[in-house]
């Protein structure tokens, strides 16, 4: 098909299902290597990022956690330090072969599960966790309101993903080196097209206020947001009303 086709070669543009399924499979092709690409894209400051967000979640003893597209799973050595050995941490990404990774990584449970239907029941956790996966969703409102129902009343919930610098001449020297030094990466590790893709959705991604709103309209309060690494990475946090 036409449709499919496109999504192969550019899986930058696809939207709905295509994208979805552009989406896990680039991810399937890229979990092996993910970790060592993601350190080295990130300057090891990934880890500091999520300790940040997790920071927001106001987590307790005994709470019960959700990584929602956990993809190889380093959100969830944080969250267990917040909830302790009373608490519950899972996992859930729709690509089983990150989910394969993570599992080398810790024993929290991991579930196979889509973002946009979360194989999860309502009211159930204390916190949410999102780390660079709201930006691949084919529907970012639906995402946000998944969230919102498997989350308690006045749970918790924070996203961790790219973002475009404010500052005209970051912006240029970021989006420079991001578009060059990304795919070439991606070149030298034989994925040129699923480091490509990172790029180019993040030109595509929604603005910090967007974001904002849209957790707003699922049902989030006292939403907030904060700008890393000179404006290239942002955290959304707000709260279930």
């Amino acid at each position: 098909m036409t449709g499919a086709h496109s999504a192969e070669n550019a899986p930058w543009t696809a939207e709905g299902q295509e994208k979805r399924n552009a989406v896990q499979s680039l991810f399937s092709q890229i979990a092996p290597k993910y970790d060592r690409l993601n350190s080295v894209m990130s300057l090891s400051l990934h880890h500091r990022w999520r300790a940040f967000a997790v920071s927001c979640l106001a987590l307790r003893q005994g709470d019960k956690a959700l990584d929602v597209c956990s993809g190889t799973g380093d959100f969830l050595k944080p969250l267990r330090t917040a909830v302790g050995t009373s608490g519950a941490v899972f996992g859930v990404d729709f690509c089983l072969p990150m989910l394969q990774v993570a599992s080398m990584k810790q024993t929290e449970p991991l579930v196979e599960g889509d973002a946009m239907r979360l194989p999860v029941r309502s009211n159930l956790f204390d916190a949410v966790t999102v780390g660079w996966g709201i930006r691949n969703v084919p529907d970012i409102d639906r995402a946000h309101q998944e969230i919102a129902r498997v989350l308690k009343p006045g749970g918790r919930f924070a996203s961790l993903d790219m973002a475009k610098p404010h500052n005209s001449v970051m912006r240029w020297v970021s989006g420079t080196v991001f578009k060059t030094l990304v795919p070439l990466l991606g070149t030298l590790t034989g994925n040129r097209k699923a480091y490509t893709y990172l790029p180019k959705s993040t030109e595509k991604f929604w603005s910090r206020e967007d974001l904002k709103s849209s957790m707003e309209k699922a049902g989030f309060e006292q939403v907030q947001f904060k700008d890393m690494f000179f404006g290239n990475i942002c955290v959304h946090w707000g709260r279930k009303s």
